[in-house]
């Protein structure tokens, strides 16, 4: 069977925390640092790397009893006792050397339980019941640490108190802190701060602020002159008209200006509405403008209002969503801002115009900007008593002084002309910008709130300790279900593995220098008995905790032909498992991530700490070893750690002198 096809499809764009550094280590890290780290790392289920720190730490001085209670937890988690080394038996062997237990605390009791169990694994005669009781004694904190990394470690009957231990705890945490509601949260990045466009600045030529004061100059010389001669000739009823020309042509201006703003805005904003999208065709697939026309897309598509057919809404908000995305385009595509850290924002602004469309206000900007009624009249009687008047007080100044007032009166004309077509390309242009700036607060203020509240939302957002304690959990469950499908007991299982991959195209997120962790996984068991191997695979659904049982299958230990993990420059690992009748299972373990790496990070350091997690390390001991010697690997197995079992026994027990 080819599974191939199921786990080779392409993961989507990974989250990688880059301000979470509990797997990092800062320059010259003391030896208590490098233990807090190597202690994250056992919560995060990386035993490998963390022993290494924590052996580090130990050699450099800092040899407490906790440091000894996880030294032992990492060297033996996800391990059978047949899987140590002569150098790790080495180093239990010579722990005492290393770490001198003073206290008498709760970690000293952790230790001591461990050398006791570590001690009955090659006991048969065993008491189990004091171990389980002294386990029991233990706190929570310890006992957790022991039945979470040591329950392959043992045999017989106290494999299976381990595991009914195991099981237990897995039973009850596996849907602990509020997980069904929090787990969304990891794969959600740090959100960017909203950012806006900035306004476009005041740009007035000086051609026109010249145009301007010139033609106003001119305009109240001949003004001014146009009024001597009226007042030489003396008659009230042309100063009159005179007068009420000029307060005629102030505020028809000034209503006029205000008349064609606002339906010059409003016919701009129409247009923005009613455009259709220009997509810019030399923008790269996979590039940030590209990737931003996907989310208002995806997010249009999505969030339809109620009551409203689909169609209907893209068509009516496409210049819309043309425009936002313009906005935000050039907002960000600048600042080396992933797509992923402003989803948050496009969602916000594709909500907004969702609610505007359902309370009706989407278009209330063509009532707003409509010019009211005095206004207009304004402007009309303006332009009429500026017309009516001009002429009655031009006629009166032509008959004083003819040559004098129609030189004037051309002045004034061209000077007017000239001057208002200025000072309201210049009201025009200040305006638009005092609006632009105060729409651009309203909608920064209205993105602050936004952003706030969604960082609220995401601030309890699981460690990555949380999530890996969460998977091990879902792992031991779905072993149970396992063996009780086939109606076995943990200590019918010579051993068992596991395979953990990307559930097919899912979320997937990690911390700087952690695994990556997935919304879906799939999941391969193998589980080795007497009478062969029964492989389960099956698909999890890791943030609600569920499974779906895709495959089972059985086949003899000799059925195994070759087993190997494929290794591309890119980070990419993929499990390769072969068959003697041709069946192959292809399994894509890790997906290439280049792209998202942090500054310091390597493809190589991501996959071990991922393999690490997935404990791949165990599976290819064991798969490696069936399908280079069959069944006959199990006793092969036993014999190869018989020595190493013995010099186990001679570990000093609590009750003898440490040497």
């Amino acid at each position: 069977m080819n599974f191939a096809d199921s786990s080779n499809i392409g993961v989507q764009a990974g989250v990688v925390h880059g301000d979470v550094y509990n797997y990092t280590t800062p320059p010259d890290p003391s030896p208590r640092e490098r233990f807090e780290t190597g202690l994250r790392h056992v919560q995060g289920n990386m035993p490998r790397l963390a022993w290494q720190l924590i052996n580090e730490a130990a050699i450099c001085g800092y040899a407490t009893d906790q440091a000894c209670f996880y030294w032992l937890v990492a060297l033996l988690s996800g391990r059978t006792r047949h899987e140590l080394s002569d150098e790790e038996t080495t180093c239990l062997l010579n722990m005492d050397r290393l770490f001198l237990l003073s206290d008498d605390d709760s970690w000293t009791e952790g230790v001591r339980t461990i050398r006791r169990l570590l001690d009955s694994a090659e006991k048969p005669d065993a008491d189990i019941r004091i171990l389980m009781k002294e386990l029991d004694a233990l706190l929570p904190v310890q006992q957790d640490m022991i039945v979470r990394h040591l329950e392959m470690f043992f045999d017989g009957p106290l494999n299976d108190q381990m595991w009914h231990h195991a099981v237990r705890r897995a039973d009850a945490e596996r849907m602990a802190g509020n997980r069904e509601n929090r787990v969304w949260k990891f794969f959600q990045p740090t959100p960017a701060r909203p950012r806006v466009r900035a306004p476009e600045p005041v740009t007035i030529p000086g051609s026109t602020w010249t145009q301007a004061v010139t033609g106003s100059v001119v305009l109240v010389a001949a003004t001014v002159h146009i009024g001597s001669l009226l007042v030489q000739r003396g008659r009230f009823a042309e100063i009159l008209a005179y007068l009420m020309s000029i307060a005629g042509g102030y505020f028809g201006t000034r209503e006029g200006v205000e008349w064609r703003f606002r339906s010059e805005r409003r016919r701009t904003k129409d247009n923005d509405f009613a455009r259709a999208p220009q997509r810019a065709t030399n923008a790269p697939p996979g590039g940030f403008a590209r990737r931003v026309d996907q989310r208002f897309d995806y997010y249009f598509a999505k969030y339809v209002p109620r009551g409203t057919d689909r169609d209907v809404w893209l068509a009516r908000t496409v210049g819309i969503r043309k425009g936002m995305r313009d906005e935000v385009v050039e907002a960000y595509r600048e600042k080396r801002v992933g797509v992923e850290r402003i989803n948050w924002l496009i969602r916000y602004r594709v909500g907004t115009v969702r609610a505007r469309w359902e309370d009706g206000t989407l278009w209330n900007h063509r009532q707003e900007l409509a010019t009211p009624l005095p206004t207009k009249a304004t402007a009309v009687l303006g332009a009429l008593f500026l017309a009516v008047g001009g002429v009655w007080a031009a006629t009166g100044a032509v008959q004083v002084s003819a040559l004098s007032a129609i030189r004037s009166l051309l002045l004034l004309v061209v000077a007017g002309w000239i001057a208002a077509r200025a000072w309201s390309r210049i009201i025009l242009e200040r305006r638009r910008h005092a609006v632009d700036t105060y729409e651009s607060d309203v909608m920064s203020k209205a993105l602050d709130v936004a952003f706030a509240r969604w960082r609220q939302r995401l601030a309890d957002k699981p460690e990555d300790g949380e999530m890996a304690a969460w998977l091990d959990c879902d792992r031991k469950v779905l072993l149970s279900e396992a063996l009780q499908h086939y109606r076995l007991i943990m200590s019918n299982v010579i051993a068992h593995a596991f395979i953990e991959a990307p559930g097919g195209s899912t979320a997937r997120a990690r911390v700087r220098g952690g695994s990556w962790r997935y919304k879906k996984y799939q999941l391969l068991i193998f589980l080795l008995t007497a009478d062969g191997v029964r492989q389960l695979t099956a698909t999890l659904d890791f943030e609600h905790s569920t499974f779906h049982i895709d495959h089972r299958m059985n086949y003899r230990f000799e059925a195994v032909t070759a087993v190997r993990v494929k290794q591309a420059d890119n980070g990419e690992r993929t499990f390769e498992l072969a068959l003697m009748d041709g069946q192959k299972i292809n399994v894509k373990v890790i997906e290439p991530g280049t792209e998202e790496l942090q500054p310091g990070e390597d493809p190589g350091s991501v996959s071990e700490a991922t393999l690490d997690a997935a404990g791949l390390h165990h599976t290819l001991h064991v798969l490696e070893g069936i399908a280079a010697e069959g069944k006959e690997w199990i006793a092969q197995e036993h014999r190869r750690s018989e020595a190493r079992s013995r010099r186990l026994l001679s570990l000093p027990s609590d009750d003898e002198p440490t040497p």
